[in-house]
């Protein structure tokens, strides 16, 4: 191994980061500044779909820079890791079977049904019906989890404990999404987005763990559930009570399963 490829290695996490951010911002950065009034650039909205992809473009790059081939069909083996239990897959969806049971129990205290056309309501875009979740799954939940579950969390997991990488790798999330506040998302709802999201991110672990690594597991999940929580429909009184569900559930998670592998398993490792 020459001193250029072990010094890449060597810094290869932060690497990731770094290019992620780099991918994602060059698309969130102009589209904040067009909402912001600060420059009259003529860029589509709809391309911050393609804002999702900035993770995952990273991580094939490091990964092909410093494990090669191999690495890269390693990425793929576990986005493609479908044979599960059940059970797991039945969690994998679980974001759409949560909603509709919150359907039922609004429409019995409030007396209406909600719309549920307005799923297929999504930002920068024609009504797309179902396709909305197969958009979500193939952007933001593939998108993302190829990077945050399936390049940063086993090489943090491999330095520290399941809890602490899972809190590292939240924040540094949650700082990802910073260009989406001044385009898209409400700055009101900054406090309780972040700790949802920091939910989520443990979720996540113990759902990546818990599968021995399948990224399709926690994909599903991920489009799933902005299916729900980013479309018209989930507006209100139906986001926060799943974004509830999630809070409470990673707190159990946390005291059920313990700190150091989130999982009945081994946390799952990647060297750098």
């Amino acid at each position: 191994m020459n001193t250029k490829t072990s010094r890449l290695q060597k810094n290869s996490l932060l690497g990731y980061f770094v290019l992620a951010y780099a991918i994602s911002w060059t698309i969130g950065i102009p589209l904040a500044l067009i909402a912001q009034g600060k420059v009259n650039w003529q860029i589509p909205y709809f391309v911050h779909y393609l804002y999702a992809y900035g993770p995952m473009l990273a991580a094939l790059i490091m990964t092909g820079l410093t494990k090669g081939r191999a690495g890269i069909a390693d990425i793929f083996r576990r986005l493609f890791k479908w044979q599960m239990s059940p059970g797991w897959w039945t969690f994998a969806i679980s974001p759409l079977a949560v909603y509709f049971v919150i359907v039922l129990v609004l429409r019995i205290i409030q007396g209406t049904w909600v719309d549920l056309n307005l799923l297929g309501e999504v930002n920068f875009l024609p009504n797309l019906g179902v396709g909305a979740l197969f958009l979500w799954i193939f952007t933001y939940g593939i998108g993302e989890e190829i990077g945050w579950r399936g390049y940063a969390l086993p090489r943090l997991q491999e330095k520290m404990s399941a809890l602490n990488a899972t809190l590292v790798l939240g924040v540094l999330w949650a700082l990802w999404h910073l260009p989406i506040f001044f385009y898209l998302f409400d700055p009101a709802i900054a406090t309780g987005w972040f700790f949802g999201l920091m939910s989520g991110a443990i979720m996540f672990t113990w759902l990546y763990n818990s599968t021995d690594g399948s990224l399709l597991a926690v994909a599903l999940w991920h489009g799933a559930f902005n299916f729900i929580t980013a479309s018209a429909a989930g507006e209100g009184l139906g986001a926060a009570i799943m974004s509830t569900i999630v809070m409470i559930w990673a707190v159990a998670l946390i005291f059920i399963y313990k700190p150091a592998n989130l999982s009945t398993r081994e946390k799952q490792v990647i060297a750098s």
